[in-house]
């Protein structure tokens, strides 16, 4: 009999100490939240803050598509993160970063930035073209290139080619240039937009184009940006 009740109180309290262990309702570690901060995958990154606007895998969404090499290859990894992490004065790209006025850390920049170069980039050399401005930008010189470049698809006059096989809308629409910066234009000139079927700087017209041809464009399309874009008036009678 006292062997008895000495295996009936080990048995409770084995049951008791598993039992603290599967208390109904404690949720499984695996199904905790965790804090932002300790948001450590590409995959859950890149979709809680990027595919809104560069889509679902980096294509095919209203901003420039990320799943571009050649994008990738213009861009370089340096500017990849400083965009990122501080956005673009004046556009839609907001600031990632914390101190820059975002929700991510460092760490979260970086493997946003290098998860975006392992997944899209592919081993290639680097495009002739730099990313940023270099020269002087002649707006009478662009509108010759863009009638040589690209005015078979978006028209001589920038303005659309709604009857083509691969209709486009105007470019030059004071509301449009109003939403994209120089650098904007400038990098879908050079990296095109391949999910919607624009070739990059080098597949354009019989020659690649050059830095100096790039630059001018930019600078004929800047030249349409009017003060008050969707307005008829600058200043209310």
């Amino acid at each position: 009999m006292r062997l008895l009740l000495q295996l009936s109180a080990l048995m409770l309290c084995a049951l008791s100490i598993v039992g603290c262990r599967a208390i109904p309702g404690k949720p499984a570690p695996a199904s905790e939240a965790r804090r932002p901060d300790q948001v450590l995958d590409f995959t859950t990154l890149y979709k809680e803050n990027c595919s809104a606007c560069h889509g679902d895998h980096g294509r095919m969404g209203a901003a420039i598509s990320l799943a571009n090499p050649v994008y990738l290859s213009f861009a370089g990894a340096a500017n990849l993160e400083r965009i990122t992490a501080n956005g673009v004065p004046g556009t839609m790209m907001p600031p990632f970063l914390r101190k820059s006025g975002g929700m991510l850390t460092e760490q979260q920049i970086e493997i946003l930035t290098q998860g975006m170069l392992r997944l899209w980039s592919k081993p290639a050399g680097l495009s002739p073209i730099p990313y940023s401005k270099a020269l002087q930008g002649d707006p009478a010189k662009g509108g010759l290139a863009f009638v040589a470049a690209c005015s078979q698809c978006h028209g001589v006059d920038a303005t659309g080619s709604p009857g083509s096989k691969s209709p486009t809308g105007s470019i030059v629409d004071p509301s449009y240039l109003a939403l994209i910066s120089d650098q904007g234009l400038r990098s879908i000139i050079v990296a095109g937009q391949p999910d919607q079927g624009m070739p990059d700087s080098d597949q354009v017209g019989a020659h690649p184009m050059t830095d100096q041809n790039v630059t001018n464009i930019v600078a004929w399309l800047a030249a349409h940006r009017t003060a008050t874009p969707g307005q008829p008036y600058q200043q209310h009678p």
